[in-house]
């Protein structure tokens, strides 16, 4: 009797502890899958002025080609960033894994991308409101900072915990673009700054409250991000990255 008395109690245990682990996977696709749509209502709201919804707002055309590819492929990213959560909550990680390799190929088009149209802003004296020369160690810096996090995520990807905070926290490290062309930041670099690591905060309270620690993968990349953009304009400042910038703002007129 007794042992069958404890059989029962072991059962009991396991199906609540199963049951807490479901819920917890489905709270994680939740999570994760809500904070893929907040960064694209965020890039949306950012750019709807200027890209998306120009038409609207009667907004002058964008420069040139390669600004128009440029958007349209970090526009893609994020929507992969979408269907690959999706496709984690419903299941089909054998499609998220496939769609994985054209990611990690979108992500390496994006650098390069990056670095072409912010060096192609820098011959056109983008932005008007500041120095271009120091301006242009942010998007610099920051296709640095992004292609280091995918690099690591896609070493990763056998480890999902670490690879999609990896890729969350990649992602949030370029919304500081959008944040800047809010209406409410526009001119107030810090502010957006500051917009840009609530994303990261949400991210570290999740954190806290599904394993009571933070990830280890949250807490370095999430510094990282926080890093670069705290450095980024002190550097742009520099003799030596006005010098840089010098020598490269030629070669962006021939992207033009």
């Amino acid at each position: 009797m007794a042992t069958h008395v404890t059989g029962a109690s072991d059962t009991k245990k396991l199906s609540a502890k199963s049951t807490r682990a479901g819920a917890n996977r489905r709270f994680e696709h939740l999570f994760f899958s809500g904070m893929a749509l907040v960064i694209a209502a965020v890039v949306f709201y950012g750019f709807s002025r200027t890209y998306y919804l120009a038409g609207l707002f009667h907004a002058p055309p964008l420069p040139n080609l390669l600004i128009h590819i440029h958007g349209a492929v970090f526009t893609t990213w994020i929507l992969l960033l979408i269907t690959q959560t999706s496709l984690v909550s419903g299941g089909r990680v054998d499609v998220h894994r496939r769609l994985g390799i054209a990611g990690f190929l979108l992500a390496c088009a994006m650098v390069i991308l990056g670095v072409m149209a912010a060096t192609n802003e820098l011959a056109r004296g983008f932005p008007p409101t500041m120095d271009p020369k120091t301006f242009y160690a942010l998007p610099m810096l920051d296709m640095v900072q992004f292609a280091t996090l995918v690099f690591f995520a896609f070493r990763a990807r056998r480890h999902p915990a670490v690879h999609k905070r990896l890729i969350l926290i990649a992602t949030i490290g370029l919304t500081d673009a959008a944040f800047a062309r809010w209406p409410i930041f526009r001119g107030h670099l810090n502010e957006a700054f500051l917009a840009m690591y609530v994303l990261l905060a949400a991210l570290v309270a999740y954190d806290l409250w599904s394993t009571r620690r933070i990830q280890r993968a949250t807490l370095w990349a999430g510094a990282l991000v926080i890093f670069v953009h705290q450095v980024a304009l002190p550097i742009g400042r520099t003799v030596a990255w006005h010098a840089f910038a010098t020598w490269a703002q030629p070669l962006g007129r021939i992207f033009s």
